[in-house]
């Protein structure tokens, strides 16, 4: 791909899908198709990740197995389900920039989340608060609040929104510094998004994990939406856990098997937490003790079996995401991005605003911008012309090109799309 600038045209798009070294991976997908048997130009993969090709046959041979041996398949399987979720660990350790023992497959994002703040956060009547954005996902804003009410603090006091400064949509890199010099000494637990759902911004969260752990504050992130999309350092960054969906960038299905990752500092330490008997020390889980031990590592916040169907077709996916190479994809993202970036001021400048940063340093593969007037129905527009992407009242479009699936022809016919959109008004 061409480092030279961009150019407002289909042939320069067509050029570089042809230098493109991921292109062939596009064909590793299902795109979904319109009633005219066409594709859509499929933009919403921050929502819900394609289905890979491979899929459908990781998951029949559990069903296969299941069919043929029942029970025995726990140990007798092709691919035994008593050990299945490990499968997945370097592959996801790799992802999110861990190690193998800091990272697990398990449950789904906010049940991980709130296993994780039971034994994260621990407030004191000097220290309960907990630091959120003030646009984080509504399930993210639901739990802090939970947890805060369930230790019996006021929510409306103890979780600090934290918010950009008036007439901007995203959050200065100073201000949370600001905010934390003020502030830490009284912070219990900094539980941030990785990359914010609604603006993209990304945040540097190896300098805002230095900065809390500074303070005395852990931290935790929600890589929802940077999981598969940026390059995570999460051990070398020190922090203290995080918790991912595995189903919009990691392409494992709807309701996929989510993830959670403890640093491993924290290994073998005696934070409470709540038990099942899947986080049991394997050497004695089937010996049915009646005391707990947990297994040391991520694995030990496990509470029940994991469900192999969902693996098997996240197992699909991580197998794609091993061949591309995230350093590949993220170049790609970058290029992909930036090239929306520039259609879209080139063609219909005047009719939007991007909230995502342009530091292409501070966003993932997530664009998104207000429509000045009449936005509603724009989108209305574009999805009745085959565009599928996403709209966030009152005035937002996110529009996500994918590198594993997404084409630069994919964005020259958005952009040209959505473009007639605004000028039909």
């Amino acid at each position: 791909m061409s480092n030279a600038p961009y150019e407002n045209t289909r042939a320069f798009a067509l050029a570089c899908d042809e230098r493109d070294p991921l292109a062939s991976f596009r064909d590793k997908f299902h795109l979904p198709k319109q009633a005219s048997g066409d594709a859509y130009l499929y933009f919403v993969g921050h929502s819900l990740g394609l289905q890979p090709r491979t899929a459908r046959g990781y998951v029949e041979q559990e069903l296969k197995d299941w069919e043929m041996l029942a029970v025995e398949g726990h140990f007798k399987g092709k691919n035994p389900w008593m050990p299945y979720h490990e499968y997945l660990t370097d592959q996801l350790a790799t992802i999110v920039g861990g190690q193998p023992g800091e990272v697990v497959a398990m449950n789904t994002l906010t049940v991980n989340l709130h296993l994780m703040m039971v034994s994260f956060y621990r407030p004191t009547p000097e220290r309960h608060k907990i630091l959120i954005e003030g646009t984080a996902f509504p399930s993210d804003k639901y739990a802090v609040a939970s947890q805060a009410a369930f230790h019996g603090y006021d929510a409306a006091e103890s979780v600090i929104q934290l918010d950009p400064r008036a007439g901007e949509d995203t959050i200065r890199a100073e201000d949370i510094e600001e905010l934390l010099e003020r502030e830490g000494g009284s912070i219990a637990l900094i539980m941030l998004g990785g990359v914010n759902y609604l603006t993209g911004q990304a945040f540097d969260m190896a300098r805002i994990t230095e900065l809390g752990h500074r303070h005395g504050c852990t931290v935790g992130f929600d890589l929802a939406h940077a999981a598969g999309n940026l390059i995570l350092n999460l051990h070398d960054w020190d922090v203290d856990f995080a918790v991912w969906c595995s189903y919009k960038y990691l392409n494992g299905g709807p309701g996929c098997v989510g993830g959670a990752f403890v640093h491993g500092r924290h290994a073998e330490s005696d934070l409470p937490r709540f038990a099942g008997w899947w986080g049991q020390d394997k050497q004695t889980r089937f010996a049915m003790p009646s005391g707990f031990t947990a297994t040391p590592g991520a694995e030990g916040w496990q509470l029940s079996n994991p469900p192999i169907l969902p693996l098997a077709s996240l197992r699909a996916s991580l197998e794609i995401f091993e061949a591309a190479g995230l350093a590949q994809l993220r170049k790609k993202s970058e290029s992909l991005t930036g090239y929306l970036a520039f259609l879209l001021q080139e063609t219909v400048g005047e009719h939007i605003t991007l909230i995502t940063p342009a530091d292409k340093a501070q966003r993932g593969a997530q664009l998104s911008f207000r429509v000045k007037r009449d936005g509603a129905s724009v989108y209305e527009r574009i999805s009745a012309s085959g565009v599928l992407c996403d709209w966030r009242e009152p005035d937002v479009i996110r529009v996500a090109p994918i590198p594993l699936y997404t084409s630069f022809e994919d964005v020259h016919q958005f952009v040209s799309l959505f473009g007639k959109a605004v000028k039909a008004r």
